[in-house]
C-alpha cells in the first residue's frame, strides 16, 4: 500500500502534518465499508519513532546511519495492507528516488507531501522549541543552518516526487482527499502501479551485468571530466552522449560528487538490473536530476 513521504526544511512542521494525515487515515478505514480500505493500518515513521536525536546530523556518517534506519524501517512497513507516512527531513533527492524504487518495485503508488514553511518562520519556531525545556527541542543552530543550506526542494517534474502535494504553513489541513484519491484509488478502484524496468527485479541478471554496469557509468563520468580539462572556467554546458544529453549545472562539479553519484547509481541498481541498453539512458537521467 501507499507510501507518502514528507518533505520540509527542519521545524517546518513535519510531524504536526504527519499526524493529521494519520488521524485522517484512521477515521477513513474505520468508517469504510469495503474490505480493501477497512483492512488498512497506517505506519507512520520518524526519527522520535527511531529512537534518534537531533544530533544525528552534525556529523556525516551519523546522518548517513539515520538515513539508513528510516530506509529501513520503511522498507519494513511498506505492504499489501500498510499506508506508510514517513516522516524525516527527506532532503536529499536521491534517498527520495530511493524510497520512490522501493514503492515502485512493490507495484504500490507514493507521493510527496511538502511543508512549505518559509526559512524565517521555521527558524523563529526553531529558535522557540529550544527555549522551551518542557518540548523534545529544536535543532541545534549550526544543524539547522546546514540542513537549510542543503536542503533539495521536491520538484513535481519529476516521477519520484510526483504527485507532489505543498501545505503552506498558513492551511489548516493537507489536502487529505486529494492524497487519498492518489494513492488508495477513487469509486472502489484500487490505485494501480506497473513497475518499470529501474525497479523490476528479473530472476537472474545477465552474466556480465554489473561489469557493464561499471564500465558504462565510468565512461560517462570519463566524458564529463574529460569536457571540464577541455573548457577549464567555463561553468554549464552540454555532453551528449548517445542520444541524451548531460546538462551541466552552473556550478563546478568535483570528481568526488561525480564519483558519489555514481556509487548511488550503482547501489540502486545493483540488484534492480536494467537492460545493458538502457544503463547509458538511465545513468544519465540520474545524473541529470542530481545537477538540478
Amino acid at each position: 500500500m501507499p507510501l507518502i513521504l514528507i518533505s520540509g526544511y527542519p521545524s517546518s512542521g513535519k510531524t504536526y502534518r504527519s499526524n493529521q494525515l494519520v488521524d485522517f487515515f484512521n477515521a477513513k478505514i474505520k468508517a469504510a465499508t469495503e474490505s480493501r480500505i477497512s483492512r488498512l493500518t497506517v505506519v507512520h515513521v520518524n526519527d522520535q519513532t527511531l529512537g534518534l536525536s537531533r544530533d544525528v546530523y552534525r556529523e556525516a556518517r551519523s546522518e548517513k546511519d539515520a538515513r539508513a534506519a528510516e530506509y529501513s524501517a520503511v522498507k519494513r512497513a511498506l505492504g499489501r495492507d500498510t499506508i506508510v507516512i514517513a516522516d524525516g527531513l527527506n532532503y536529499i533527492k536521491g534517498f527520495r528516488y530511493q524510497l520512490y524504487c522501493e514503492a515502485k518495485a512493490l507495484q504500490t503508488p507514493s507521493c510527496v507531501v511538502h511543508v512549505g514553511t518559509p526559512h524565517e518562520k521555521c527558524k523563529e519556531i526553531n529558535a522557540r522549541s529550544l527555549e522551551n525545556e518542557s518540548q523534545e527541542g529544536g535543532y541545534p543552530s549550526d544543524i539547522f543552518d546546514n540542513l537549510i543550506f542543503r536542503f533539495e526542494e521536491p520538484n513535481g517534474m519529476t516521477r519520484w516526487d510526483s504527485p507532489l502535494f505543498t501545505v503552506l504553513f498558513d492551511d489548516a489541513a493537507p489536502p487529505h482527499d486529494e492524497i487519498w484519491d492518489a494513492l488508495i484509488g477513487v469509486g472502489g478502484e484500487t490505485k494501480k502501479v506497473k513497475p518499470h524496468q529501474a525497479t523490476m527485479m528479473k530472476p537472474a541478471a545477465e552474466s556480465d551485468y554489473l561489469y557493464e554496469l561499471d564500465k558504462i557509468t565510468q565512461s560517462i563520468l570519463n566524458a564529463i571530466t574529460g569536457w571540464q580539462k577541455d573548457h577549464v572556467g567555463e561553468l554549464g554546458g552540454q555532453i551528449t552522449i548517445g542520444d541524451q544529453v548531460i546538462e551541466l549545472p552552473a556550478g563546478p562539479v568535483s570528481l568526488p560528487q561525480l564519483q558519489r553519484v555514481r556509487r548511488q547509481f550503482i547501489s540502486l541498481n545493483r540488484q534492480h538490473s536494467l537492460p545493458k541498453s538502457r544503463i547509458s539512458d538511465s545513468f544519465v537521467d540520474y545524473l541529470n536530476s542530481n545537477f538540478e
